[in-house]
Parts: structure tokens; C-alpha cells; sequence
């Protein structure tokens, strides 16, 4: 996903986000920003929640410019892991970045979260230099038993995958 406001300061105002009102009204301000592209404008928060359903297409049924719901963004936040498949807080992505629950508040930002980590975050960086990567496990995780865990199908989600302006790929 190519926006210029999908930065490493906007990555961190969503870190920030309960910390600091300044943080606050960057996450807003960037949400809310919007890109031209074909003679249609698009908001950021579109392009983020196209591009976090791009990630789940094939599970939760998503066509191509679909944007993530609340329930889809709920549905998939477990199947995140960075680096390997495990639920412990360095590898598990939802408890890494302290989303215990996932609802109307927030499922844009744990979806924003993600996008601007593979976009300019430590994600982003590790994935250049061959460390970390962001994988996606199969469906419900939680109910797996932990040889089950470990020997599930992982693929790995690079940046260059997701959707650009406009919602193709």
C-alpha cells in the first residue's frame, strides 16, 4: 500500500494512541486524509481496511475493494504471528501490541497497526534485512492444541501485496 501518510510517525502515533492526544489527532488526521487516483478520491481508512481484507480474502470471502469489518478484523487478529507461530507476546501480534479485545473502538486501528507496520514499521525493516516476518496461521488458532500450532500451514504477508490506491493490486 503506496500513501506518502503511511509513515514511520503515523506507525508510531497508533503506538501512542492511548498515551497522547497529539498521537491521537495524527491517527486521525491521516485516517481521514484522502488520495486521487482515476478521478476518484479514497480515504486512507478505506485504503487500510481494503488492504487488511486483502490479507484474509480467501477466508472471511472478500472481492477484490472490500473493506475489512469489525467482525472480519475480529475473526482474523489471532491468526497474526511475527516470526513464528506462537502465542506468546513477542510472537503473537495482537498480544504484542496490546489489543486484548477487538471491537468498534479499535478495529481500525489494530487494522491501521498492521498496514503501517508492513508499510514503514520494525515489520517493514526486519522484512528488508531477512529477520522477522508477518505470518498469517489458519483459521481459529485458539482452538488448535500446541502440536497442532506448530505444524500448521503459515504463509508469510509481505507489504508489496497489498492493494495500492484504488484498491488493485
Amino acid at each position: 500500500m503506496a500513501h506518502p501518510l503511511i509513515d514511520k510517525t503515523f506507525y508510531d502515533a497508533i503506538l501512542r494512541f492511548e498515551e497522547s492526544d497529539e498521537a491521537q489527532e495524527t491517527y486521525y488526521r491521516v485516517m481521514a486524509s484522502t488520495v486521487e487516483r482515476n478521478g476518484k478520491s479514497y480515504s486512507v481508512r478505506d485504503q487500510i481496511l481494503r488492504a487488511y481484507a486483502m490479507l484474509f480474502c480467501d477466508d472471511i470471502g472478500a472481492v477484490a475493494g472490500q473493506l475489512a469489518t469489525v467482525e472480519d478484523v475480529e475473526a482474523t487478529a489471532d491468526r497474526l504471528y511475527v516470526g513464528q507461530a506462537s502465542f506468546d507476546p513477542r510472537h503473537w501480534y495482537r498480544m504484542q501490541h496490546h489489543f486484548p479485545v477487538i471491537d468498534e473502538d479499535n478495529y481500525e486501528r489494530f487494522a491501521a497497526l498492521v498496514i503501517a507496520d508492513l508499510s514503514a514499521g520494525p515489520l517493514h525493516e526486519a522484512a528488508s534485512d531477512g529477520e522477522k516476518m508477518l505470518l498469517v496461521g489458519e483459521l481459529n488458532p485458539l482452538t488448535m492444541s500446541a502440536e497442532e500450532r506448530r505444524h500448521q500451514k503459515l504463509r508469510t504477508v509481505f507489504a508489496e501485496e497489498l492493494p495500492a490506491e484504488g484498491g488493485e493490486k
